[in-house]
């Protein structure tokens, strides 16, 4: 089975199953196998061997997603609480107002210079400059998504609709996003994002700063220099995953200062794709060939 079969119609198809789904334990399992074999072009490996994708199909379709603490973070207000008691309240970003309701965000007088985001989804985010306008369009349709019908990751069902306001990180609109996949508290692998909202551009290093020759959902970057905080980096990265089998741990640094962005449980989905397809076992060895 492959994502091109009939140029597209089998994908037509699958987007048509999903709808009728049952919104329970069962219907995420189907919808979330539907998804694999669109974006993977097979079904997953269910025994010891698979990649990172079958792993994360592991549990976003097992009881493990389902963990409160999986749960809890998945909130971006809560997670600020989960980073103040494991690391200290200094790696949040400051919050400028938290939004319980579009009738609030309507009178919310923004910052001339903010972040506008919803804490019960991923991905979706609104950037002021000078008082520029808010698209409040935009923002009432998140108070009306529950992102668990989007995606069936079951850790967002239960999440209240909300909006957070943040100033920018270290003033930038761009900024460094290290993201830190995790291995039972041992940061494994770093993806690092570049130019996000210009030319976006995506490097993946081992832990010892090896730039690797893998592409991942993003064309590479030129090769970074080395962060001077990296093992800092790395030692909060470890702490904030010691409680998951698997998680990602994102932080922003401007060199110095390090900010928490997201602890992200199932990062893509289970859709990205590892290319050139055969340095894919890199990445599976980096993860998983530990003793």
């Amino acid at each position: 089975m492959k994502k091109t079969i009939a140029n597209g119609k089998f994908d037509s198809i699958i987007v048509f199953a999903k709808r009728f789904l049952p919104k329970n334990r069962w219907g995420d399992y189907m919808s979330s196998l539907f998804t694999f074999v669109q974006y993977q072009g097979r079904f997953p490996n269910r025994k010891a061997g698979g990649d990172l994708n079958d792993f994360l199909f592991s549990i976003k379709t097992s009881k493990e997603i389902l963990n409160p603490l999986r749960v809890f973070v998945s909130d971006k207000q809560h997670l600020k609480l989960f980073v103040k008691a494991t690391i200290g309240d200094s790696y949040n970003v400051p919050t400028d107002a938290v939004l319980s309701s579009y009738e609030e965000a309507l009178s919310y007088s923004y910052p001339k210079d903010c972040v506008i985001k919803p804490t019960h989804m991923s991905g979706e985010v609104i950037f002021r400059r000078a008082g520029s306008s808010v698209d409040f369009t935009k923002v009432a349709s998140w108070f009306d998504l529950n992102y668990y019908n989007w995606t069936r990751e079951a850790n967002y069902k239960s999440l209240k609709p909300k909006v957070i306001v943040e100033p920018f990180i270290f003033g930038a609109e761009n900024c460094d996003d290290y993201k830190i996949f995790c291995i039972r508290g041992q940061p494994r692998l770093i993806v690092v994002d570049t130019e996000r909202q210009t030319s976006h551009r995506r490097n993946l290093y081992t832990t010892d700063w090896t730039l690797l020759p893998v592409e991942l959902a993003c064309p590479p970057g030129k090769d970074l220099p080395k962060p001077e905080n990296l093992e800092e980096m790395l030692r909060l990265a470890g702490e904030l995953s010691r409680d998951f089998s698997f998680i990602r741990v994102d932080l922003y640094s401007n060199g110095n200062d390090i900010l928490v962005g997201e602890l992200t449980n199932c990062p893509g989905d289970a859709r990205d794709t590892f290319k050139p397809k055969e340095n894919a076992p890199i990445i599976t060895k980096l993860l998983f060939d530990h003793n």
